[in-house]
Order: C-alpha cells, then sequence, then structure tokens
C-alpha cells in the first residue's frame, strides 16, 4: 500500500516514539485472551470490545485494544487468507492520480465491502480515511483513523521488530507491510519465513536497521488448521 496522503501520519510517529521509549513489550497470551474474550462481565468481552471499535471509540485502554485485536482469531470472520475482488478494486481506483467526489464515494463503498467480511483490513480502513478527508466528511474521517489507530497500536505493544524475541506479533501478513509503511520503512524486497516468523529486508534506512520480524503464528496455525479440515 503505497501512501500518498497521510495527514495523521505525524500522529503515528509520535505514538511509535513514545512506545518505543515507554511502553513495556507484551506478547499475547492467545490462550489467555481467548479464555477473556468470552466471559460476559469482563471488560474484555469480545462483542463488547468489537462494538467498540465500530463506533470509534477512542477511550479503549491498550488492553481492551490488544484483546480486541488479537482476539480476533477467534472470530468467524478472521481470514488471513485470500484474496478480495473489492480491495482490488478499491486499490485500483486509489491509484488514480485525481479523484472526483464520485471516485471517492465508490472507495468508501468498495472498501465497505472489504471490511464487511474482513472487519481489520488496515488497508481498506485507510483508503476510507483518505476518502473522507477529501470529502470532508470529519465525523467519519475522524471515527476510521481512531480504528486505524486501534489496530497499530496493538500491534506496536507487542514488540519492536528487531528480534524474534520481540517480533512484532500480526494476525495478518498484510498488517506487515502496512507498518513498514507507518514507520517510515521502506521494504526491501525480500521476504523470509523462518519457523513461524516473516522477515522483511528493509530498504536502507537512517537508523541502519536491515530487517524487521513479525510473528505469524497465528495466520499459519489458522491454515494449518484449514488443511485438516
Amino acid at each position: 500500500m503505497k501512501i500518498k496522503h497521510l495527514p495523521f501520519l505525524l500522529f503515528f510517529l509520535f505514538t511509535f516514539l513514545a512506545f518505543a521509549q515507554e511502553r513495556k513489550l507484551t506478547k499475547p497470551d492467545y490462550k489467555k485472551i481467548k479464555k477473556e474474550i468470552k466471559k460476559e462481565k469482563s471488560p474484555f468481552y469480545y462483542p463488547k470490545l468489537f462494538q467498540k471499535f465500530l463506533e470509534g471509540d477512542s477511550t479503549m485502554t491498550i488492553k481492551e485494544k490488544r484483546h480486541l485485536y488479537y482476539g480476533f482469531i477467534f472470530h468467524k470472520k478472521y481470514a488471513p487468507y485470500g484474496g478480495n475482488s473489492y480491495l482490488d478494486s478499491v486499490t485500483d481506483l486509489y491509484r488514480k492520480e485525481k479523484h472526483s467526489p464520485g471516485d471517492l464515494k465508490k472507495i468508501v463503498r468498495f472498501a465497505d465491502s472489504v471490511l464487511n467480511k474482513k472487519p481489520f483490513d488496515l488497508r481498506a480502513i485507510y483508503y476510507q480515511i483518505y476518502a473522507y478527508d477529501q470529502l470532508g466528511d470529519q465525523n467519519n474521517f475522524k471515527k476510521k483513523v481512531t480504528q486505524f489507530n486501534t489496530l497499530i497500536e496493538a500491534i506496536l505493544s507487542s514488540g519492536d521488530g528487531l528480534s524474534k524475541e520481540t517480533a512484532y506479533y500480526v494476525i495478518c501478513v498484510s498488517h506487515e507491510y502496512v507498518l513498514l509503511n507507518i514507520l517510515g520503512f521502506k521494504f526491501g524486497g525480500e521476504q523470509q519465513l523462518i519457523e513461524h516468523y516473516d522477515y522483511l529486508k528493509l530498504a536502507d534506512n537512517e537508523y541502519g536497521i536491515e530487517g524487521l520480524y513479525f510473528d505469524v503464528s497465528a495466520s499459519l496455525n489458522h491454515l494449518n488448521k484449514m488443511l485438516k479440515d
């Protein structure tokens, strides 16, 4: 996903720096999360968290965001693999040099079709952020920015990507490339699957970071389960 218009990029850069300096990196405990999101009286009860996400609730705590993001692997709509014709359509439309109001409304509709099946598709959410911003629809713009922030912050809380031990935990491979863009890195053209880690080589950057590690165990486990079934 090539980001050409990112009015909230500085927010993510500041968020990243704040996390890097102050956060305690915490790997998701999937078994614990699965147990917690099923309790109706728990603050992490999944239907409640998911509703907060859909409403663009900016008051969610980092623990709620983590249970929302990582808990989604137990949701019936979790499908980390497979293409989507609507995503292809909205991507092609987004890549146009100029967009008419009609184009922008189509971007919103096509992205809605993607999110109906894959509600955590970061690319589709970003396309809607862009479209709503261009349309001057500030209410929906803010809601979508909050949704995007929520998912990115959950990922950032899981690691720093500099080693296997501190890998970013993602529930979908496409999230890796979105995160690269958000952090200001460019993909170096080489991807390796090492055990249950994706290693993405980075293009030359001012930090001298050669590549980032992503734990993709959730996606791999889902794929193995599908193959067995």
